[in-house]
Order: C-alpha cells, then structure tokens, then sequence
C-alpha cells in the first residue's frame, strides 16, 4: 500500500482542525496509509531578519531528517495546480513505482533553502498565505479528493 506522509512543523492546537484532520486521514485508510510527522516549532520572543534565517534552518534539519521517498514542498513561490493535476500526478508517482509520498508544510517563516533544494518539486495552491493548521487540513482534504479522482469516487464532482 502506498505511503503519504504529510510532514509539517508545528502542532495543530484547535479542536476543529484536528477533528478535520482525522476526519480526512480515516477517510484516506482505504486508499493509502497516512501518515502526520509533526515537527517542533521554534519558538523566540523577538524576532529579526537574521533569527527567522535561524529559525528556518533549526526547523529545517528537523524537517530534512523526516523526509522519505519522493518529496513535495508546499511553498507560496511554488507550480500551481488543480485537483484534477495533483491526481495525476500522484497516480503517475504511484504507477511510476514510487512507493512513499512526502508532503511538507513548513513553519509560520516558511521552508529552509535545504529543504526547498531537497524537495523533488515545490507545489503551491495559491499566491494566498493561509494559518498553517488550516492549510494542513486542506492538504489532508485534496490528497483525499486526489485518491477519490484515482478510484472514480463520486466525491469530487
């Protein structure tokens, strides 16, 4: 069975997400096994230029030492796609013999240089700048759509 791993910093602290969350990783059970690293967050009181530099590259080696198979680095500079797209993509990574699927959603500064230079590609879903946990479920929610799209699912209309 293939793997997806969604790697992502920080923890989700409200209720309704995690319920979200777990709605769409229950779901996935019967297409994938998914899977959430939950990374730490760095946490400093005053920030500057220099420390969110740091910030990246701490939470980055965390990130980089949590990435397995072929990696997708959700980042705002990233290729956009459509649902339709990021089906066929994953049904081409999954006939291409690709075992292990990672999806990486970075902390409130973003992704590190060495996590974007690891990545196998960096994939965005809007120029918009969404809070990290409901990014995380509407990540969970389109992988799930993508894997109904695969297995003609009426879910996606």
């Amino acid at each position: 069975m293939i793997k997806i791993n969604l790697v992502a910093v920080g923890k989700v602290k409200e209720k309704y997400f995690a319920d979200g969350i777990n709605e769409y990783k229950k779901r996935l059970s019967k297409f994938c096994e998914f899977n959430i690293v939950e990374i730490a967050e760095e946490n400093f009181n005053k920030v500057d230029d220099a420390l969110v530099k740091q910030i990246k590259e701490k939470e980055g080696e965390k990130i980089l030492s949590a990435l397995k198979g072929y990696v997708i680095a959700m980042v705002i500079e990233g290729k956009k796609t459509t649902s339709q797209k990021l089906a066929a993509h994953i049904k081409d990574l999954i006939d291409r013999g690709n075992g292990v699927i990672t999806f990486v959603i970075g902390g409130s500064y973003g992704l590190s240089d060495a996590v974007k230079k690891r990545a196998d590609e960096l994939t965005s879903f809007s120029d918009m700048t969404f809070p990290h946990t409901l990014f995380r479920l509407m990540l969970s929610e389109q992988i799930y759509r993508a894997f109904s799209i695969i297995n003609g699912s009426s879910y996606h209309k």
